[in-house]
């Protein structure tokens, strides 16, 4: 726990450096190649999950378990699409709730960090399904249990693991932590509620890829 803790704290740091270095008003430079940095990203998803998994593991408990278990017939499936799609409506809401209510960004902008060429693209998308399924194991399976158990408070959990959460994305602002935090505890609160990860991965996976590329294509 403590290790994990200490990695997103890492994160943020790095957020915050980025967004508060003179000489800029872009977190990266234009027109960088963007496909080792997103090679880097998948890799880093995938090995919080790896020190998820054998922290979890520790105490006799599967990953799967921790997800909510795996599909056993096309019907388990049919029912968590069902439910991700309302869900992906009050998600939508509240996003732009929050982003009428706190007003205009004055971060510095990420667009630098968004897809153009086709292999950036497909790693894009490859970085968003791995965004849907890890950090929604990390978060609000790992953290949010974990966060719960020390609390005794369910509520405490959801609400921990959104602030962690969103001050994992200080890379876009001050003004995304609030919004990113709020979306969290959306997430941690349908997973709380329906007892399985599977949902809230496939809306995260969807948001993530709609809102650094499909967002342009359809504008």
């Amino acid at each position: 726990m403590v290790i994990m803790l200490l990695i997103q704290l890492a994160l943020v740091a790095f957020g915050f450096w980025a967004q508060s270095r003179p000489g800029t008003d872009s977190v990266l430079p234009q027109h960088r190649n963007l496909a080792p940095l997103y090679l880097s990203l998948i890799a880093l998803e995938w090995g919080l999950v790896a020190a998820a998994r054998a922290g979890v593991n520790k105490q006799g408990i599967s990953l799967w378990d921790v997800v909510g278990g795996r599909w056993n017939s096309w019907k388990d499936v049919a029912r968590d699409v069902a439910l991700c799609i309302p869900f992906l409506f009050v998600w939508e809401g509240a996003a732009w709730l929050m982003h009428r209510l706190m007003g205009p960004d004055q971060a510095k902008s990420i667009n630098s960090l968004l897809p153009q060429s086709a292999v950036e693209i497909v790693l894009w998308i490859a970085l968003s399904i791995s965004a849907g399924i890890c950090e929604e194991i990390v978060f609000r399976g790992y953290f949010q249990k974990q966060f719960a158990a020390y609390t005794n408070s369910i509520l405490a959990g959801v609400l921990l693991q959104g602030i962690v959460f969103g001050l994992g994305h200080s890379y876009q602002g001050l003004k995304q932590v609030i919004i990113i935090s709020v979306l969290g505890v959306l997430y941690g609160a349908f997973a709380a509620w329906r007892k399985s990860l599977r949902p809230a991965m496939m809306a995260h996976a969807w948001t993530d890829i709609y809102s650094g590329y499909l967002s342009t294509v359809f504008r």
